[in-house]
């Protein structure tokens, strides 16, 4: 299936010239003679993992280890080719109004991301959350953590302007620290006892042994950022009894509810975009997220 993406988000560093990009959402050109779900003219949104939707993995609720998974990665182009397009695409339910769309592409990787971070350390009405990583990411976690009724969000983050966003998206307060001085600043809040549920968002060795140093005894804690050079202690685990669960987001799980909460108005996680560029300009986009002058960069074809 052919796709022409309206939106594409730019957030990593590469190296050389070539394709790009985890993140779209756009109007079906065209589509192969297989396709049902989908047809030209529709506004659709997929995951960065196209998925059959039907193999045991994805029915237990995991398309991002679907058996027939493909990396969708070149969505910063003007034409985007979607494999799986049956399995992987969702319709929107009529062309969108342009300021919505922001909101709809973050659906696609970082809203459905920081989601299956709230989903995975089991945030429940009530409950106290802390979320380590302050990105596009880490953001829409404290999001995601409000919507599931959480009663208190901690936000680690050193940066002024994304404070602002967390605590427009639910956060009821702020941790600059970070590491051993950062989990014991959430003891400090919490009474000691730690959070109910740790949201990962950044995969450092440091940001992991922070967000379990975090977690109450038998708490939860999720992982949604890709680890480098990450070893947890055994021990430090074994005796904390906390609950550790992540990986990929299964993200296309989650597309029908994300996208009706967004095409109702009830959530606009489209404010982690503070940068929009045209397609050409992408390099920028990456070097103004790496250097913290932008949360996330907006491309536009």
């Amino acid at each position: 299936m052919r796709l022409r993406p309206l939106a594409l988000p730019g957030h990593q560093s590469s190296e050389g010239a070539h394709a790009n990009g985890p993140e779209y959402c756009g109007i079906v050109e065209e589509t192969g003679s297989e396709v049902q779900s989908v047809k030209p003219g529709q506004f659709v949104i997929g995951s960065f993992f196209a998925s059959d939707n039907i193999c045991p993995n994805c029915t237990f609720g995991y398309p991002s280890s679907c058996e027939r998974r493909e990396f969708v990665s070149t969505a910063q182009a003007p034409f985007l080719r979607v494999p799986l397009a049956d399995g992987t695409l969702v319709a929107a339910p009529a062309l969108p109004a342009q300021d919505l769309i922001p909101s709809l592409l973050t659906i696609s990787d970082v809203l459905g991301t920081g989601w299956f971070a709230a989903a995975a350390a089991n945030v429940k009405p009530g409950a106290t959350v802390a979320v380590v990583g302050d990105g596009a990411v880490g953001l829409l976690a404290v999001l995601s953590a409000k919507q599931m009724g959480a009663e208190r969000i901690i936000a680690m983050s050193r940066h002024q302007a994304r404070q602002q966003v967390a605590r427009e998206f639910g956060a009821t307060g702020i941790i600059s620290e970070r590491g051993d001085q950062g989990a014991a600043r959430v003891k400090d809040l919490t009474d000691g006892i730690g959070a109910d549920s740790v949201l990962e968002c950044v995969g450092t060795q440091e940001s992991m042994v922070q967000s379990s140093s975090s977690a109450r005894k038998g708490g939860y804690v999720s992982y949604v950022g890709v680890p480098h050079g990450v070893e947890l202690n055994g021990e430090m685990l074994f005796y904390s009894h906390v609950h550790l669960h992540g990986g990929p987001a299964p993200v296309r799980r989650f597309l029908p509810e994300l996208l009706r909460l967004v095409w109702e108005r009830k959530i606009d996680p489209g404010k982690v975009f503070d940068l929009t560029l045209p397609l050409h300009e992408v390099a920028e986009g990456c070097r103004a997220t790496d250097e913290r002058r932008a949360i996330k960069a907006l491309l536009r074809p």
